[in-house]
C-alpha cells in the first residue's frame, strides 16, 4: 500500500464511498471493508424511479464518465434523472491493490470478476439508495461488460440497458490482446511480482502497455489521416508520448492488472454453465447494443451475434474514425449520436 496522488479527490473527485463490508468474491477470496466510490448527478425522486447507473470502464473514473455522458439537456440529464456513476473495483478509487491495507495489498490483492463489481454495485443501489429498479444501466467498454452482467444477473432490476463497445462474453481475440497488455506490465523487472514501491518504478512496462493499447485502441484510419494533428500534436511520437503514455504512466500497475484480468475473463455465461444463449435469454430489459464501427477491441460483427441472442434488443452501430478510443470523445458528433439513441431508449415503455 502506497500513496499515489493521481487517484486523489483533487484529480478525480468529488466522490463518496459506500462501505460494502467484508465482501466474499466469486473466486473464493474476500475483500475486507470493501469501499465502492461513487458520484451522483441529480436527485433521486420520492418514488425512487428515476435512477440511472453508469459503471466505469478500463482506467476510467467517475469524473471522466460524468464529463462524457452527463449534462443538462443531454440524454443523461441530471435535471430529470439521478445518475449514479460507480467506480469499479480496482480502478484506483474504489478498493484497489494500491490502496488496500496489508496483507491483501499490491501483489496479494485477490482475483476479481465482473460479477463481483455488479454484486457490490447492487448492494450500493439497494442498501444505500433503497432503489428497487433502475431505469437504465449504460456504459462503454468494461462498463458495457458490467451492463450485460447487470441485465443477466438482475433481470428484474434493470428496465433498460445500453451496452456501448463491449461484449457479454469476451472473445478469444480480445483475451489474447488483454494478455499482451498484462505481459507488457509484468515483463518490466521493476514490477517485482507486484511489490514495487511506486508506479514510477514500472514506467517502462506502463509505457509499453500504453503503446500496445494505442495500436488496437485507435483505428488504422485514425493514423492514416494523422488525426492526432487535430488534437494539437506535432508528430506521431509526440502524440504517443504526450497523450497515450502520459495518460497511463501515472496509474498504478497492479490496479491496471486487476482490471485487465476482469476484462479478459468477462463472461455472463458463467451464470449458466457456459451457455451464452441461455444467459442472454434471461434478460428482461429493453437493450440497445451499440458497437463502434472501427473498433478493434469489440468488433461489431461479434456484438451483432450477441445482440441476436437478446430478447427485445436493437443493434445500433456508432461511427467513429477513432476506433475504440472514440469513447474518449475526440469527435463531438460521437456523443451526439449516443444521446440520440439513449433518448429513444429512455422513451421506451414496456
Amino acid at each position: 500500500m502506497y500513496e499515489n496522488t493521481y487517484y486523489s479527490d483533487s484529480v478525480h473527485g468529488p466522490y463518496e464511498f459506500f462501505d460494502a463490508g467484508d465482501f466474499v468474491l466469486e473466486e473464493g477470496g474476500c475483500i475486507r471493508d470493501l469501499k465502492i466510490a461513487y458520484a451522483v448527478y441529480g436527485n433521486l425522486n420520492t418514488a425512487k424511479d428515476n435512477a440511472i447507473l453508469v459503471p466505469t470502464w478500463y482506467s476510467g473514473t467517475s469524473k471522466v464518465i460524468g464529463e462524457l455522458f452527463v449534462g443538462t439537456g443531454r440524454a443523461l440529464d441530471p435535471d430529470k434523472y439521478c445518475i449514479i456513476i460507480a467506480n469499479q473495483i480496482g480502478n484506483g478509487i474504489s478498493s484497489s491493490p494500491h490502496n488496500t491495507p496489508a496483507p491483501f495489498d499490491m501483489g496479494k490483492f485477490p482475483l476479481i470478476q465482473i460479477g463481483d463489481d455488479v454484486r457490490a454495485q447492487h448492494k450500493l443501489i439497494t442498501e444505500h439508495f433503497g432503489i428497487d429498479q433502475l431505469e437504465l444501466v449504460i456504459s462503454g467498454s468494461m462498463g458495457a461488460q458490467q451492463t450485460y452482467e447487470w441485465a443477466v444477473r438482475f433481470p428484474d432490476v434493470v428496465k433498460r440497458a445500453a451496452a456501448i463497445a463491449g461484449y457479454a462474453k469476451n472473445s478469444d481475440h480480445d483475451v489474447l490482446f488483454a494478455q499482451t497488455l498484462i505481459d507488457a506490465i509484468t515483463s518490466d523487472p521493476a514490477w517485482n511480482a507486484g511489490w514495487y514501491k511506486s508506479n514510477e518504478d514500472v514506467h517502462n512496462g506502463l509505457r509499453l502497455h500504453a503503446r500496445l493499447f494505442a495500436v488496437m485502441g485507435w483505428s488504422t484510419e485514425f493514423f492514416r489521416q494523422e488525426k492526432w494533428r487535430d488534437l494539437g500534436f506535432a508528430s506521431l511520437e509526440d502524440f504517443q508520448t504526450d497523450f497515450t503514455e502520459a495518460y497511463f504512466t501515472p496509474m498504478d500497475p497492479n490496479d491496471l492488472l486487476c482490471m485487465l484480468g476482469k476484462w479478459q475473463r468477462g463472461d455472463v455465461s458463467r451464470m449458466t454453465n457456459g451457455d451464452l444463449p441461455e444467459a442472454l435469454g434471461r434478460i428482461k430489459a429493453k437493450v440497445y447494443v451499440m458497437p463502434i464501427d472501427s473498433d478493434m477491441f469489440f468488433v461489431p460483427s461479434d456484438c451483432k451475434l450477441e445482440q441476436e441472442l437478446i430478447p427485445n434488443s436493437e443493434f445500433h452501430e456508432l461511427h467513429s474514425i477513432a476506433g475504440h478510443l472514440g469513447l474518449f470523445g475526440v469527435e463531438p458528433e460521437f456523443y451526439q449520436a449516443i444521446d440520440s439513441h439513449i433518448e429513444r431508449l429512455l422513451a421506451y415503455e414496456p
